[in-house]
């Protein structure tokens, strides 16, 4: 089959080749700013509400689109979600790397990132940046994600650990830190940071919750400095 493909494709005329690529360039466009529309329209919802209780029906008259068209890109609710949370970690990952380039020193550098971490995971705390979404509905829902979809949610969060045992091998690559295994501290370190802001829940008075530069000195003391 492969090969008739091919042939075909030799033997098409070089104007038929162009036209078709163009028409799914189009098509994939109108999706893309299709979905977006969604994306945004949920968004929207979750900043108005301060939570993810929302309906799709919802989601279909804030986009102006049909519900037949939701379905097309979206199996349900939870594919939203979902879909909601890894464009949420592809703006932490940017914001991440700003905030670890910021600083120079090895070290630095992975304070910085574990800072600004626990701010993604806590948003309550940082503020909002102009023109960004409430993020902390997003937060509280991902454990319930990790729980119906753990491949999706450890795929989207794969580029954050990425970065994280970089930092940790540029840091025990200058002796900035001693430990054995820097991607088993990347996975301790991860998971320390990321659901502290869990426990902080459980904390009725603010005063004694623990902040991102406790939880970040904590973490130091796991890396022999």
């Amino acid at each position: 089959m492969a090969r008739v493909d091919t042939a075909r494709s030799v033997s098409e005329p070089v104007w038929r080749q162009r036209a078709v690529s163009r028409s799914l360039r189009a098509a994939r466009s109108r999706a893309e700013q299709r979905v977006q529309r969604f994306l945004d329209a949920a968004f929207e919802l979750i900043d108005e509400k301060g939570t993810t209780e929302f309906t799709i029906q919802e989601v279909v008259d804030r986009s102006k689109q049909s519900l037949r068209g939701f379905y097309q890109y979206f199996d349900g609710k939870d594919e939203l979600l979902l879909a909601l949370f890894e464009e949420t970690v592809g703006e932490s990952v940017e914001d991440l790397r700003t905030a670890a380039d910021s600083e120079s020193k090895p070290l630095d550098r992975l304070r910085a990132f574990a800072i600004r971490l626990h701010e993604w995971c806590e948003p309550s705390v940082a503020p909002r940046k102009r023109g960004t979404h409430n993020r902390r509905p997003i937060s509280e829902f991902s454990l319930q994600l990790a729980m119906s979809h753990p491949e999706r949610v450890t795929a989207a969060m794969a580029p954050i650990f990425r970065m994280l045992l970089e930092l940790l091998d540029g840091a025990a690559a200058v002796g900035a830190i001693k430990v054995s295994d820097t991607r088993r501290t990347a996975l301790l370190l991860q998971q320390t940071v990321m659901y502290s802001w869990l426990g902080n829940r459980l904390v009725q008075n603010p005063r004694v919750r623990v902040s991102a530069e406790e939880t970040w000195e904590f973490c130091l003391r796991g890396l022999h400095v």
